[in-house]
């Protein structure tokens, strides 16, 4: 009986032992934690005073959350099959060559839904190109029916269009030719802005004809064919257009369904007689291959 009891004491004193031993390592455990949290807020603390004080590191560490955030919004949409959410600007509507006809004057709008229908484009960019062409063509003296014409003719206003000769853009022009013309919109690249493209062909246009004394021959050089026999009708095709397009300006009906102009062959030539539309003009003997006035 008296050994059951010591037993039964023994276990107590273990259980006990147990308990306290559990405690102090309980206690323990939480001194450390409480030390540790201690020293990293500390920590944070003196970077966050640091960082305070250094507006380039503040500026980086900024970027790189950002870009963190947005790897994760890119991520988490991409797994949702929402493409849009990741490549969507709000901004690239600025970029867009359009306008509302019914913002233009009554002439204007005429035009633009009649060049709508007529070539199978959208009214919103043909309008902001024939707004452009009145504003650009009252600067130049030029009839921005004529500007309109001439883009029908030589692109049938694909902004992308170039020639085998590398004539380019809606007014064809010769990029490799008049470099210096685009410096002022940033590069030759320019050449496929529609609008950039438009005030460009606008001043060759205006060179051409200045240097030929008239519109029929400032349409020859501006095709490349001043030195040629015939430029293939290519200005009669031009002053036709502008016929229908001035009609349409006054009011007049005008058929949408009119055969549209074949594209102009123009004669290769060679590269280093090519000279901007302020060259003297070769003499008529001198071949294609002379030609001074080259798109």
């Amino acid at each position: 009986m008296k050994a059951i009891e010591t037993l039964r004491d023994a276990q107590r004193a273990a259980v006990r032992s147990a308990g306290v031993f559990l405690r102090d390592v309980g206690h323990g455990l939480l001194e450390i934690s409480h030390n540790t949290l201690a020293l990293v807020g500390l920590a944070v603390v003196a970077v966050v005073v640091f960082a305070a004080g250094r507006a380039e590191l503040r500026q980086q560490v900024e970027v790189h959350a950002l870009e963190w955030l947005q790897d994760r919004h890119e991520a988490r949409s991409l797994e949702a099959g929402d493409v849009l959410s990741v490549v969507a600007e709000q901004g690239a509507v600025s970029r867009a060559t359009a306008i509302d006809p019914r913002q233009l004057s009554r002439e204007q709008a005429a035009v633009a839904q009649w060049i709508s229908r007529r070539y199978k484009v959208a009214p919103e960019p043909i309008g902001r190109l024939v707004q452009e062409a009145w504003s650009i063509g009252r600067r130049a003296g030029l009839d921005p029916t004529l500007i309109l014409a001439i883009m029908a003719i030589e692109s049938s206003f694909n902004p992308f269009a170039q020639s085998p000769v590398g004539a380019q853009g809606l007014m064809q022009v010769m990029t490799r030719v008049h470099p210096e013309k685009y410096e002022a919109f940033g590069g030759v690249h320019a050449a496929f802005d529609p609008v950039t493209n438009l005030r460009v062909g606008v001043q060759v246009l205006k060179d051409c004809i200045a240097r030929a004394g008239s519109l029929q021959d400032g349409l020859r050089y501006y095709v490349g064919a001043a030195a040629l026999d015939s430029d293939g009708g290519y200005a009669g095709r031009v002053i036709g257009e502008q016929t229908n397009l001035r009609a349409v300006a006054d009011g007049r009906a005008v058929p949408i369904n009119a055969p549209i102009a074949a594209p102009v062959e123009r004669t290769p030539i060679a590269p280093q007689a090519a000279t901007t539309a302020s060259a003297p003009a070769a003499p008529p003997d001198a071949g294609a291959a002379q030609v001074a006035l080259l798109r």
